[in-house]
């Protein structure tokens, strides 16, 4: 027999905790883009790539997750929380955008390490002051008392060993 489940008012689709995070990460990550197409720092061709929505949240796994010397794409990928074949797909067009390269492992032969461009350290240079500038700003729409509530609680939610540590 099938029985219907219970019903419950459809608003908890749009009034839980992970609805609102993911909409705030929406609006921090579109804020971030705009900060790096009009940043002076940003090589034209990145610019406009941001400008146009060409550079997503995906590719700034890549600026997020990859050591500013450099690292193994198993790493990034496990860093970012990606297969190995997706985070290949990401330096594939980063790499072709000219803001990182691959080149050989001295630890390991077989293995390649991803590593930032000179176009690509300008780009993370600017990425960190898009974020410091998105950062500031919801400081500002929020206050500092919630902006802190805010870090700490996410901060400690998050199970990060690395506290201080954001991006």
């Amino acid at each position: 027999m099938n029985e219907s489940p219970p019903k419950q008012p459809e608003s908890w689709r749009s009034t839980h905790t992970g609805h609102w995070l993911r909409l705030a990460l929406q609006r921090f990550d579109a804020r971030v883009m705009e900060c790096m197409a009009q940043h002076p720092g940003v090589p034209l061709g990145l610019s406009n790539l941001a400008a146009r929505g060409q550079v997503s949240a995906a590719h700034i796994h890549i600026t997020r997750h990859l050591p500013p010397v450099g690292g193994r794409l198993t790493d990034l990928a496990a860093a970012a929380g990606m297969s190995k074949q997706a985070m290949g797909t990401l330096v594939n067009q980063c790499e072709a955008w000219g803001m990182v390269r691959r080149e050989s492992d001295g630890a390991d032969a077989r293995a390649k390490r991803v590593v930032y461009t000179a176009t690509g350290l300008a780009w993370l240079a600017a990425y960190q002051e898009a974020v410091t500038q998105a950062e500031a700003e919801m400081r500002s729409a929020v206050g500092d008392a919630v902006a802190t509530v805010i870090a700490l609680g996410l901060e400690a939610y998050s199970g990060d060993s690395q506290p201080g540590q954001r991006a």
